[in-house]
């Protein structure tokens, strides 16, 4: 069972996070004093904002307000301009102060990909893929995959894409061009998997070898940003190969368990794809030359 204490925490640390991203005149307050000790809005600027009394925006802010109706938390969001994502966050906490959503929850215990799954990664030859839990442990890979985020796998116990950013940066750094972007991203994905399970040992022990271990990692935690995972480009930089700009897909394939598939697709002709070809000949060319069993 969470701790309320802790459920009030979060979401306190949240909606304050997030007034410190609005300023006054984004929120359109042009009347405000210059002399402020607060870089972002007030909680009653937020009250006002939202049409609620500045005292009922303190109890909510703090977790003290029963049950806020859909429409006062809209009203908050919009004040605070949550995106999609930020919302979704903001009512996983709220949700986290009920009786009914904080009943025994037990965490999927599949920690490896499926078979079936495993199949599909193997025929996939021609194209980069990994399949993640929402913890981002690496749970299965293609060969192309495998060759793509080898230094991962050079940490200790199970591969883990999180504890490679942060607990062996300078190769991560190596690896990822623009670590910045995908340090970010990690971390606004692994505050959204702790606020959806925050009774599961396992993420609150990879938060907590974290945030032990890397000040890079306490910085952007203590910012409290969420982000979905989505689509997108990421850049690779291989020893031998040199740059790779690879388009990715994002499929769910174990709802149960939070698996998905990262499969790294580059258009025929592109850059991209000379790119992925040329690795899978170094492969192909390096597995040839290595000593036979």
């Amino acid at each position: 069972m969470v701790d309320k204490d802790a459920a009030r925490a979060a979401l306190r640390a949240y909606l304050g996070s997030r007034r410190e991203k609005v300023s006054p005149e984004q929120a359109g307050l042009s009347f405000v004093s210059t002399r402020r000790r607060v870089t972002g809005l007030r909680r009653e600027e937020v009250a006002m904002l939202a049409g609620i009394s500045a005292e009922y925006y303190v109890r909510l802010e703090r977790g003290l307000a029963t049950g806020p109706s859909p429409s006062v938390v809209d009203a908050v969001a919009a004040a605070l301009r949550l995106d999609e994502d930020e919302r979704a966050h903001l009512d996983r906490l709220f949700a986290e102060l009920t009786p009914e959503a904080r009943k025994h929850r037990r965490r999927p215990v599949t920690e490896t990909a499926s078979a079936g799954v495993q199949v599909v990664l193997h025929a996939m030859t021609t194209l980069p893929a990994v399949v993640l839990n929402a913890r981002l442990d690496v749970l299965a890979t293609n060969t192309l995959g495998r060759v793509l985020y080898a230094p991962v796998f050079d940490l200790e116990g199970t591969p883990n894409t999180a504890r490679f950013l942060f607990l062996d940066e300078h190769r991560a750094r190596q690896l990822f061009p623009h670590w910045e972007r995908i340090a970010d991203d990690t971390v606004a994905l692994l505050r959204i998997e702790a606020a959806r399970h925050p009774d599961d040992r396992a993420i609150v022990e990879l938060i907590g070898q974290l945030s032990t271990r890397s000040a890079t990692f306490r910085t952007r935690w203590a910012r409290n940003d969420v982000r979905a995972h989505a689509a997108g480009v990421k850049v690779f930089h291989h020893p031998v190969v040199g740059e790779l700009t690879l388009p990715y897909e994002n499929l769910l394939i174990d709802a149960a368990a939070d698996h998905t598939l990262t499969v790294f697709a580059p258009q025929p002709g592109s850059p991209g794809h000379d790119a992925v070809q040329l690795l899978a000949s170094w492969d192909a060319g390096s597995r040839a030359r290595s000593p036979q069993d």
